[in-house]
Parts: structure tokens; sequence; C-alpha cells
């Protein structure tokens, strides 16, 4: 009798189960995500084939400020990133909280304005006070509550700690009892700069838009998104 020919297959390690070491892995459908899932002949566990976690991406934080600055909501950046909303909530605040405020210049001119938006409802009206240095168009500091002087305090005691050498504001009369009339201006043309960073408040932050579906749930979202707008570019 002639010798019986066998043919064997050769299995590569990348086919063996991780499992039981003992199995071969066969295809065995696809994730929600479109990912191949892989299930062992031996014992019967499944893995996925290339697993990828999209918020390891080590650009992932520089994507989200620049998605938000742009006027993105939540739901859009986790939808155009491909991660979920709850990771994206956390990381946006983790983000905003390692952002430092900057070191503020002394002896400086200051415009100082309010832009009204709501939390949760339009009832409930939030003011966002803060102050633009006027040579460097940086925002110097922010607040954000109702509109009472405790809130435009934040703002100003800030502003006369770095001893302002001028103050521009609107008419609004609670500046006349929280500025000296030394440094305090109201003129016709004294907030030109800062009511131009208000449209670009409105028009680059979607949350802010007087006509928009997009609205902020919590005061804690809304001072992240205005940290990441004033100071992260």
């Amino acid at each position: 009798m002639g010798q019986k020919n066998t043919c064997f297959r050769s299995v590569g390690k990348e086919n063996m189960c991780t499992h039981c070491n003992n199995g071969v892995t066969i295809r065995y459908g696809y994730t929600k995500g479109g990912n191949q899932r892989l299930r062992c002949t031996s014992c019967r566990k499944t893995k996925v084939q290339t697993y990828k976690y999209n918020a390891y991406n080590p650009t992932l934080n520089k994507q989200i400020v620049t998605l938000s600055n742009e006027g993105l909501g939540i739901r859009s950046i986790a939808r155009v990133l491909s991660i979920s909303t709850t990771t994206l909530l956390s990381r946006f605040l983790r983000i905003a909280e390692s952002i430092p405020a900057p070191p503020i210049t002394t002896k400086s001119i200051y415009e100082v304005d309010e832009i009204c938006t709501f939390v949760r409802n339009k009832e409930n009206k939030i003011w966002i006070v803060y102050a633009l240095e006027r040579t460097t168009k940086n925002i110097a500091c922010f607040s954000v509550g109702k509109r009472t002087k405790r809130t435009l305090n934040v703002v100003l005691k800030t502003l006369l700690l770095s001893k302002a050498r001028r103050v521009y504001t609107d008419d609004l009369r609670q500046y006349k009892t929280l500025l000296p009339n030394t440094i305090h201006k109201v003129t016709r043309f004294g907030t030109n700069h800062i009511e131009r960073c208000n449209l670009s408040l409105r028009t680059h932050l979607k949350r802010l838009s007087r006509r928009s579906i997009c609205y902020s749930k919590s005061l804690k979202m809304l001072n992240a998104t205005l940290k990441m707008y004033f100071w992260s570019q």
C-alpha cells in the first residue's frame, strides 16, 4: 500500500484563540461599530479583530476645542469624533479645568460688557460679564451669573487689583457704584471693541446664538465652553 498523503493547514498565531490558546478563531459577524467579530471553535468565546477606541486618540483634546470654538454642540462633536456623549462631557470638563487664566497686565485700559443667555429654559436668564483688554484684545477675566452686583464684582475687582488705568462700560447703573469715577468712563464709542466681540461670541458659539435649538443645560458646561473659547486660542 502506498503512503497516504495528509494535508495540513498551518494556523498563524493571529488566528489562535487568546482565551484558551487551543482553538482557532473564525468569523462571527460584526459589532455595532462595524468591526469584525471572531469566535473560537473550541471555547466558543468571542473577540474583536481590531479594537479601536477613539477616545485614546492623542489629538482628541485639540479636536474637541477646535470643534467647540467653531460652534458645534456636544452631540455634534460626539458624532463627528465617533465617541459617546458621556465620554465627551467628562473630557470636555477636564480640558476646561486644565486651561489656566491668563496673566493680567497692570495699568491697562479695559472694556467691560454683558451678554445675555439662558440655562435650560429661556426664563432662567444668565449674564456673561467679561473684560477685554483694549490693546491686545485679550479677555482678561469673565463671570457667569445673574445680572447682579456680585456677578459684576468678580470681573471689576480683578481689574481694580490690576490697577486699571481706564475702564469703559455702558450706562448700567451698577457700574457707577462699583467703580471709582477716576477710572470709570461711559462714552459713545467706548465699548466698540467688546461689542464686536459680543457678535463673534454669538456667531461662533452655537449655545449663545439667539435663533438656535442648542442651549446650555448647566452653568458648569457654559463656563467650560467660555473658558475654551476665551483662553485656548
